[in-house]
């Protein structure tokens, strides 16, 4: 598991993320069908702010408002989401069974690489309760796809993290990132990227052979939407490297799972051309940045109240939430929704189009703090300007 001086790297801060994405039935702002990708960037930036934070609830361990304690998760982090029908699956990352009452960080017993709970509360204003999980057979939530718990020297696998997740009919796709090392504070190796499969709801996962990237790539922890360009219907995937430090890149992929589990299939946005359109290249090398700074965690959902796109994640310290006109921007300055300083050792803020009130106005998303090591519930107002 991960070391003590290495935790200190989370509690600085981390955050990846954000997602969500939408099976083959959820993604845009609040909810509906894919998005329709508009390559128009000749428009004024309209998010100018954000206001009324509020902490809601516990989501996980000791004292939440789910007994997750009861499955065998005292301590767990992230909580990307993904939404099926009227089911919305949260992906946890390592995750403790047994932990001591001033265990600080990722430590404990009944060490679990991932889990998984599913809700159907469409009701996110008092918290998100669980109707299950993905359960081994004496009804303890399972790893999804068990790393090898190797010594974390960078000879091995210590983990593998889900980042996010996407489905396509009756196929759900969990992306993981296979960690090799945990370094200094927002700071980590990776082996590579992959993909898991599910065909039952989730409970049981393969993972898709093949279908990988590079642990040095740009492409090792994805946010997911699924869109419609020019007719066809796409899996968009923003990506950043192992840690906390890299910028965006973004891929895309045909949204059939024949295409899903063909590594030759998926693309790479490299730049625009004279009208503003994307240009796509099959070589990964060929990517382009469309986001620099420190981002970590992240997660992308089209907003149907602002008609933008919206990015959230950390820098390790802060959460942020950006405005981009396109997918691949231009994106807005970084508007901070969640205080470092208020929340020490805060990471991986998610959203899920699911989860929005008011019209969209209203933004609730879960929130990892690292001293607690649990999942907690927020909200917050979007400020759009007037006229």
């Amino acid at each position: 598991m991960r070391t003590r001086a290495s935790q200190l790297l989370v509690t600085i801060g981390a955050a990846t993320a954000l997602a969500l994405l939408l099976g083959a039935c959820s993604a845009g702002g609040a909810g509906g069908g894919r998005v329709d990708v508009s390559p128009d960037a000749d428009r004024p930036f309209v998010l100018s702010g954000v206001s009324g934070l509020k902490e809601i609830a516990q989501l996980t361990g000791p004292g939440a408002i789910n007994d997750t304690e009861a499955v065998g998760v005292a301590g767990t982090d992230l909580g990307s989401m993904l939404t099926v029908d009227d089911r919305t699956y949260f992906f946890f990352g390592d995750t403790f069974g047994l932990r001591d009452p001033d265990a600080y960080g990722g430590e404990g017993g009944m060490w679990r690489s991932n889990v998984m709970a599913w809700s159907t509360d469409d009701d996110p204003s008092d918290g998100i309760t669980f109707g299950g999980w993905a359960e081994d057979a004496i009804g303890l939530a399972a790893a999804l796809v068990e790393g090898d718990h190797g010594p974390g020297d960078g000879s091995g696998e210590v983990t593998k993290i889900p980042t996010h997740a996407f489905a396509i009919g009756d196929a759900m796709y969990l992306a993981y990132m296979s960690v090799s090392h945990w370094g200094d504070a927002g700071m980590w190796d990776a082996g590579y990227s992959g993909l898991a499969k599910s065909i039952d709801q989730g409970q049981t996962w393969t993972q898709v052979e093949g279908v990988r990237w590079p642990g040095d790539s740009n492409f090792i922890q994805f946010a997911t939407v699924q869109v419609r360009e020019g007719g066809t219907d796409y899996v968009y995937i923003w990506a950043i490297p192992a840690g906390r430090f890299g910028g965006v890149a973004l891929m895309r992929v045909p949204a059939t799972t024949d295409a899903v589990e063909d590594a030759g299939a998926y693309s790479y946005f490299t730049g625009t051309d004279a009208s503003g359109s994307p240009k796509w290249s099959a070589q990964m090398d060929d990517a382009a940045i469309v986001l620099d700074g420190t981002i970590g965690e992240m997660s992308v959902m089209y907003s149907n109240y602002l008609e933008r796109w919206l990015m959230t994640y950390s820098d390790g310290g802060s959460a942020y939430m950006r405005e981009g006109l396109t997918p691949w921007g231009p994106w807005g300055d970084p508007l901070e929704i969640v205080s470092g300083t208020e929340y020490p050792g805060l990471y991986a803020p998610y959203m899920n189009p699911r989860y929005v009130s008011d019209d969209g106005r209203t933004v609730y998303f879960d929130l990892s703090q690292w001293g607690p090591y649990n999942v907690f519930w927020f909200s917050v107002h979007l400020d759009k300007v007037s006229g």
